[in-house]
Formats: structure tokens, sequence, C-alpha cells
């Protein structure tokens, strides 16, 4: 089985936190499916609810030195095949190791 075949076998929840890892070596990664928080709303009806939305907090080193918005396109381009077969929408905390410290992510 190729690793696209293994990955459908794995959670959106899963992937998302293994490709996070993976790219950011994060030292905290939290994912949490609230796609029923949403299911109903317009834009879900008709599809899948399921796992289409996700609170993502990620801590890591590659965020030194990058602005909000970088941070969060690093997330979004890490996760382009995953918005582009049903995830809908993200919530994104990214911190450096020193901004989670003065504030924790949670």
């Amino acid at each position: 089985m190729n690793s696209r075949g293994a990955n459908v076998l794995l959670s959106r929840a899963n992937r998302i936190k293994q490709k996070l890892q993976s790219a950011l070596e994060a030292s905290v990664i939290e994912v949490e499916d609230v796609s029923y928080q949403h299911a109903g709303h317009a834009a879900m009806k008709g599809g899948d609810p399921n796992e289409t939305h996700f609170n993502v907090e990620v801590v890591s080193t590659k965020f030194n030195g990058e602005s909000l918005v970088k941070r969060h396109r690093m997330v979004y381009d890490l996760l382009a095949e995953e918005l582009q077969s049903g995830l809908h929408a993200l919530s994104i905390k990214a911190k450096t190791p020193q901004e989670a410290e003065r504030t924790p992510i949670s």
C-alpha cells in the first residue's frame, strides 16, 4: 500500500498532527476536531460534516523570527492537501517556545 493509501486509514486529526510534527518539529501540537459545532451550517449542507473544522495549537522553534501571518501560512501550506480534500476551516495558534512560556497556548 502506498503512503497515500495508508493516510486514508488515519483520521484527519492524526494526519494533521503528523504533517505538522514532521515539518515543524513542534514541542507542542494540539489538534481538536470541532466539526460538531458546525453541523447544519449552510456551508456544510449536503457535504460530509465530519472532520471539517479544527482548532490547531503549535509551538515550534521554526516560528522564531516569523510574523503571525507567515506562521499561519506555513501551517496552511503544510495542510494544503487536507484543505483540498474536505478540511473546511482551521483556527490556528502558532507560537515560539519563548512566547508559549510567557503566555501558555491553552
